[in-house]
């Protein structure tokens, strides 16, 4: 895939999945605007990508704010001349069960992932109208924000409000042939190394150079950071330029498009419904098969069941 003159933003892009995508955008040609909130990390990220021919700036500073968003498109345009991809990947956790959870710990998790992905989309949508030639948001949401997770109501509130803002902005931008979509990463990180069943199979392959066994890889689509970045790649080329609105899932051997929320039991009443006849009727009629909800458990194989 060659994105050769085209430029990128990646926020959250110092470790992590961040990393990955704005190291395989740069090898695939694209000049990259790294932003992080560590100086180190950033840098890194640049003499990396610098150190392979490619061409990268850093852009220290915490996502949310308007003035960090116009900094980090003001930064694309002044080091490279234009903006055509902004990946929208900075976050925080601050998990919590709902009784314990703070107001900082819901504002600073809402501030990040969903303010910051509202306020660096638009600046970049604001100069790709200008532009005339259009570009790509990739929006980086979760599983959580798709199903729920236990302890993360502002993180899983965050993500799928991240997914609802792509299928808005890709009606909003389609005249001006911007793709708006959202990935839905599932890989190797720090947090996922802290998921019980998942931890000791990615300490013994960091420790070994093992690759990730196959259950884990195709069955629960977990793999490495690398393995998402082909997606954020062709989401940012030519090739998806039909792609919008949509929320797309990948992670070890697995791709997936999530579905949009849709009515999937109907009835009618003559006349509308009072509480007892939806009462009457709900285990039998639309309640008959109730949506599950949250994460599914991973289902490790007895064969692996042991070393788990």
């Amino acid at each position: 895939m060659d994105l050769s003159g085209k430029v990128a933003v990646v926020t959250g892009a110092g470790r992590g999945l961040g990393r990955a995508y704005a190291e395989a955008l740069a090898a695939a040609g694209a000049a990259v605007v790294v932003n992080d909130v560590d100086v180190d990390a950033a840098a890194q990220v640049v003499e990396a990508i610098t150190a392979g021919g490619g061409a990268a700036r850093s852009v220290v500073a915490p996502v949310g704010s308007a003035e960090v968003a116009d900094r980090l498109v003001d930064t694309a345009v002044k080091e490279f001349g234009r903006i055509d991809v902004m990946v929208t990947n900075a976050g925080i956790l601050r998990d919590r069960v709902l009784w314990k959870m703070t107001d900082d710990d819901f504002d600073a998790v809402i501030g990040v992932h969903l303010r910051g992905t509202f306020t660096c989309a638009r600046a970049a949508a604001i100069r790709m109208r200008e532009q005339g030639t259009g570009g790509r948001l990739i929006l980086i949401s979760s599983p959580a924000g798709q199903r729920g997770n236990f302890g993360q109501t502002n993180y899983a509130a965050a993500k799928a409000g991240i997914v609802a803002m792509a299928r808005t902005w890709a009606m909003e931008l389609a005249r001006a042939n911007v793709t708006v979509n959202a990935v839905v990463p599932v890989a190797a990180t720090e947090m996922t190394k802290t998921i019980p069943v998942f931890a000791p199979v990615i300490e013994e392959s960091e420790r070994t150079g093992k690759p990730f066994p196959e259950w884990l890889r195709k069955d629960e689509g977990l793999g490495t950071v690398e393995d998402v970045a082909g997606l954020v790649v062709f989401l940012a080329s030519d090739a998806s330029a039909g792609v919008t609105g949509q929320a797309i899932g990948i992670g070890g051997d697995r791709l997936a498009l999530w579905s949009h929320p849709a009515e999937k039991a109907v009835a009618f009443a003559d006349g509308g419904w009072t509480a007892e006849t939806i009462a009457a009727s709900w285990q039998s009629g639309v309640g008959a098969e109730p949506e599950t909800y949250g994460i599914p458990a991973p289902k490790v194989p007895a064969e692996d069941a042991q070393g788990v």
